[in-house]
């Protein structure tokens, strides 16, 4: 008997179980949201959720001198996603040590380590050509040209300048561009409000790529003068 009781016991808790999953169906839609969520509100919502490795993804990606997903973080900041302070200090010590690390490989391997890439090899020594008569602009401005960031800090590290020169102004340029770029996301978040009333209208998110995309644009432009100067 006892061991009906249990059988039907199970069957209660497991028929229990169905009826609340049957009650309420949307909760398998719920979870799938959460997890791939399809728009903007919710996409911020997830990266509230997992603030520790989101501050560890911007640094990543910020080391690299990423400056459309930088714009985001700023946007997502005034979102309330990202603390602001904390986010600009994130992205200026990623894109510092970014620029380090390429320092580094620079002065250790020199041109040796792009013997297999020609076209990346001669973009490097360009680079460090113009890096040797004009360091102080390109490091303070090597960071929103496209194509440029990508080489720039093997450059220094293959031209004559010093560690201490580059350390100093390498720092100073990784602030400002991290203010610069975080403020001008935060900015347009603030813009963006004015125009609407709910950030996950779709409204909201075609503003959010024309932003972006015309920061792409704007990034390009700076790469064609940069090669025009290279070419000198």
């Amino acid at each position: 008997m006892s061991g009906l009781r249990v059988c039907a016991g199970r069957r209660g808790v497991g028929g229990a179980a169905s009826n609340r999953f049957g009650e309420r169906p949307d909760d398998a839609i719920d979870i799938a949201m959460v997890l791939y969520p399809t728009d903007l509100a919710s996409f911020l919502e997830l990266i509230r959720q997992n603030g520790d490795a989101a501050y560890s993804f911007v640094f990543a990606f910020a080391s690299s001198h990423s400056l459309l997903l930088t714009l985001f973080a700023g946007y997502a900041a005034f979102s309330g996603v990202f603390s602001l302070g904390s986010l600009i200090a994130v992205c200026w010590v990623g894109s510092f040590c970014g620029d380090v690390i390429r320092f580094w490989i620079g002065r250790r391997f020199g041109t040796q380590l792009f013997g297999r890439f020609p076209r990346l090899e001669r973009a490097v020594r360009v680079a460090a050509r113009l890096a040797d008569r004009h360091h102080v602009w390109m490091i303070l401005f090597h960071r929103y040209p496209h194509g440029l960031r990508g080489v720039a800090g093997f450059a220094y590290g293959i031209s004559r300048l010093p560690w201490s020169t580059f350390l100093a102004l390498n720092f100073v340029a990784a602030g400002l561009w991290s203010c610069a770029v975080v403020a001008a996301g935060y900015a347009f978040g603030q813009v963006s409000e004015k125009l609407m009333n709910d950030a996950s209208s779709g409204l909201g998110i075609v503003m959010l790529v024309a932003f972006l995309g015309l920061s792409w644009l704007l990034s390009r432009k700076l790469e064609r003068v940069a090669a025009a100067e290279l070419k000198r």
